[in-house]
């Protein structure tokens, strides 16, 4: 399978033959689902935290008498009835959300997601993604060359560059494009593949992909 090679100004330059080993790779949305859950989940914080009766302030002694005041019975102001007692039933953060996936099913997926989106036509391969001057600007014009625009607050298609080496000076100047985001090839996660509709490739950003999530004895024919 050969996809084009473009140039910033969207204009092709080449033919890029994508390595056999994507080819080969079949979509498989189970095993995609279960790679996106242990990333949400596992990067899940549990900031929601309630108190019960046992752990709030107060409540030390009965408040009034039990019989002889005409008043409902009540043991502590801090039951959970009574306004600032404890909650019943509510979020704990010892709650243990993370769950557990071996490495091969994170890299074959990643890999997985990445070939359907060749196959789809989704991924767009630049000879080089720096621009000639590193301003949002520029950038902006590069991308918009290959998107489409849409009617939401984004407006254009999501898109996400993957660049082959830490670049601080290109993620800066997409950090404020609302539809798209940068991220250095070795640190590609399934989360960020599938909140993006496009992917922006240069060919050395798939060699590192490679070299990081596939094994030393599979071939990159």
């Amino acid at each position: 399978m050969k996809v084009p090679i473009y140039n910033q100004k969207g204009e092709i330059i080449g033919e890029y033959e994508v390595p056999k080993v994507l080819e080969d790779l079949e979509w498989n949305p189970a095993l995609v689902h279960q790679v996106m859950r242990w990333q949400i989940l596992n990067s899940y914080y549990p900031w929601a935290h309630t108190k019960t009766r046992a752990e709030v302030r107060g409540g030390g002694r009965k408040p009034w008498p039990q019989k002889h005041t005409g008043r409902a019975r009540h043991g502590s102001i801090r039951s959970p009835i009574w306004k600032g007692g404890g909650v019943t039933f509510g979020p704990r953060k010892e709650k243990v959300r993370a769950i557990k996936i071996n490495k091969k099913m994170k890299r074959k997926a990643i890999l997985t997601v990445l070939a359907q989106k060749f196959k789809n036509n989704f991924v767009k391969m630049l000879e080089s993604l720096r621009p000639e001057e590193y301003k949002t600007k520029k950038m902006h014009e590069i991308l918009t060359r290959f998107l489409e625009k849409r009617k939401t607050k984004k407006k254009y298609e999501s898109a996400l560059i993957v660049i082959p080496e830490n670049d601080r000076a290109l993620i800066k100047s997409v950090r404020n494009l609302p539809y798209a985001d940068a991220i250095e090839a070795r640190n590609i996660n399934i989360l960020a593949l599938l909140n993006h509709k496009y992917l922006f490739l240069e060919p050395k950003s798939l060699e590192v992909i490679l070299n990081t999530f596939l094994k030393k004895n599979e071939k990159r024919s």
